[in-house]
């Protein structure tokens, strides 16, 4: 039996030696040979169809992690922690999150977690199965790395399965300092406990002079231009998305902002309950809705 100075001293080693293994670990991957692949072609609901060699952007280097999709909240916390550090990981290669989710889906998802980084959708191409990431036809999760070279050709390099436990998810080294360990938590895709209603990352502005208004929040502010029609732009900064609207009718402009929620029928309940008014409806999952103090919002259902 270790005193208590003796397995402090074996905790130091045992760290030591884990650390020199996962430096011999992470040179033995990146001397993996590099294995030449197809182009794939995606769908995306932020760029249309996307081929693979598109993902790089202006970066040679590529991750694409294999997210299992909506329906799995431990691939969603690993997301949720690859969108906090997107910004670092953007600046030293492309990154993108790979889901078998329609494009619709993954809109809606996307917006109520306010992720940032690309995503596209892997249905109608073999791409998981390919990248060894459908087992006994089931999903896994895990990352791929890529490289596109001069001609433009890609190359496969190292891939990792993720899990509980892992480096990939920053939760899971802090568990383990616990005296309770991580072994009996199971993540929730719940952000908000405190409401049904989840705020998203989209705003909307009506603006009377649209030319000029887009002059300004890119030239001036520096937000980026994502998409752009006569009608409307979407700007990105930071983790918001800004649609900008060309308003050119006599009332005055709005703000909308918009909010996620599970249950359309109980949240409409509520909302008109409350005074609120459904000022136009989509479709029975989407609407938009005033409330009497001056808010006005876009609601879906996820």
């Amino acid at each position: 039996m270790l005193n208590q100075t003796e397995m402090l001293t074996e905790i130091q080693q045992l760290e030591k030696e884990i650390l020199e293994k996962k430096k011999q670990l992470a040179v033995m991957k990146r001397n993996i040979e590099k294995e030449k692949v197809d182009q794939y072609v995606f769908s995306s609901f932020q760029n249309g169809r996307v081929s693979l060699a598109e993902l790089f952007e202006d970066k040679n280097e590529l991750f694409v992690v294999h997210n299992m999709g909506k329906s799995c909240s431990y691939c969603t916390m690993w997301a949720d922690g690859f969108n906090s550090v997107y910004h670092h990981i953007r600046r030293k290669a492309a990154f993108v999150v790979s889901t078998p989710d329609t494009p619709e889906v993954q809109e809606n998802f996307a917006a109520e977690r306010s992720w940032i980084f690309p995503v596209v959708s892997t249905i109608d191409t073999t791409f998981k199965e390919d990248m060894g990431f459908v087992v006994n036809g089931g999903y896994y999760p895990g990352v791929t790395v890529f490289t596109k070279d001069d001609k433009g050709d890609i190359y496969r390099h190292s891939s990792a399965f993720f899990g509980p436990g892992d480096d990939f998810c920053s939760v899971w080294p802090l568990f383990d300092l616990l005296p309770s360990g991580y072994e009996d938590y199971k993540p929730s895709k719940k952000i908000n406990d405190r409401s049904p209603y989840q705020l998203t990352n989209n705003i909307a502005i009506q603006v009377k002079d649209y030319e000029n208004a887009i002059e300004f929040y890119h030239q001036i502010l520096g937000m980026k231009p994502e998409k752009s029609t006569d009608s409307e732009t979407l700007f990105t900064m930071n983790s918001t998305n800004l649609y900008v609207e060309n308003h050119n009718k006599r009332n005055d402009p709005s703000v909308f902002f918009e909010f996620a929620v599970e249950n359309m029928e109980n949240a409409k309940k509520v909302l008109i309950a409350n005074n609120c008014i459904i000022t136009k409806e989509f479709n029975e999952k989407s609407v938009m809705v005033s409330d009497p103090y001056g808010l006005k919002f876009h609601l879906f259902q996820v």
